[in-house]
């Protein structure tokens, strides 16, 4: 079953809020670059099967990341925002990947618990995109989960373009997905950058499923320390402080 599962990792941004020239996935936590925990992590659950999307300081990163694990390897030569950047690692998806799990590599506490708990409810539920989602004291700076009537996932609407009402919203996107590889195939190039930002949004193949009547799901994880993004040094200080208390 491991060998029908990818794992796309998002790690191409400099980070310029690290306030530093490294690329923000080289920062270590705990003497250690955060890219290898979510490797690491994604290793565990899907083998060998392991895109690492690279961009700012590519030879470094693949550099690093070579030196512990063998991963394959995407350019996005152009940050063109997270849809662009997964189309950039689809020609590397193995022929017999049924699944692709999608990840950051700034979100070093991500779990292999949590991860494969997202992977379990999409495959038993056979659904097309699965979200992890989480509640939040302060969703500042996230983007918002939106529910229709009916409660099922309809979309999510990024931070710049989200309205008064839904900036109240605390139920959060983590950034993480799995999406069956055949839809994501066909839907990926119906993104379009057409926002705040001109990026295109992977958040975007939500709503493109909703509106294809696809089974679109959202878990709703636990512990919303895990899918902490690390963007700044306070915030690598904060993890630093996670790891040492969970001894994770």
């Amino acid at each position: 079953m491991r060998d029908r599962i990818a794992c796309i990792i998002l790690a191409a941004g400099l980070g310029t809020r690290m306030k530093s020239n490294k690329a923000k996935v080289l920062h270590k936590l705990l003497d250690k670059p955060m890219i290898l925990y979510v490797v690491e992590t994604a290793n565990r659950v899907v083998g060998n099967n392991v895109i690492v999307v690279v961009g700012h300081q590519a030879e470094r990163v693949k550099e690093v990341i070579g030196d512990s694990i063998q991963v394959n390897f995407a350019l996005q030569e152009e940050q063109l925002g997270t849809g662009h950047a997964v189309m950039c690692a689809m020609d590397l998806l193995p022929v017999d990947v049924e699944d692709v799990l999608i990840i950051y590599g700034d979100v070093p506490l991500l779990s292999y618990k949590t991860l494969s708990s997202l992977l379990k409810y999409h495959q038993e539920g056979n659904r097309d995109i699965s979200v992890l989602a989480v509640n939040v004291d302060n969703p500042t700076g996230y983007g918002r989960i939106l529910m229709d009537q009916n409660s099922q996932l309809a979309g999510i609407v990024e931070e710049a373009d989200a309205s008064v009402k839904e900036k109240a919203i605390s139920l959060v996107n983590s950034g993480i997905y799995c999406i069956k590889r055949e839809f994501l195939c066909n839907n990926i190039n119906k993104i379009k950058s057409n926002n705040v930002q001109n990026e295109f949004y992977l958040t975007d193949v939500i709503k493109i499923g909703y509106n294809q009547n696809r089974s679109v799901g959202v878990v709703i994880g636990s512990n919303q320390k895990e899918i902490i993004g690390i963007n700044s040094p306070d915030e690598l200080k904060q993890a630093e402080r996670i790891l040492n208390k969970s001894n994770m």
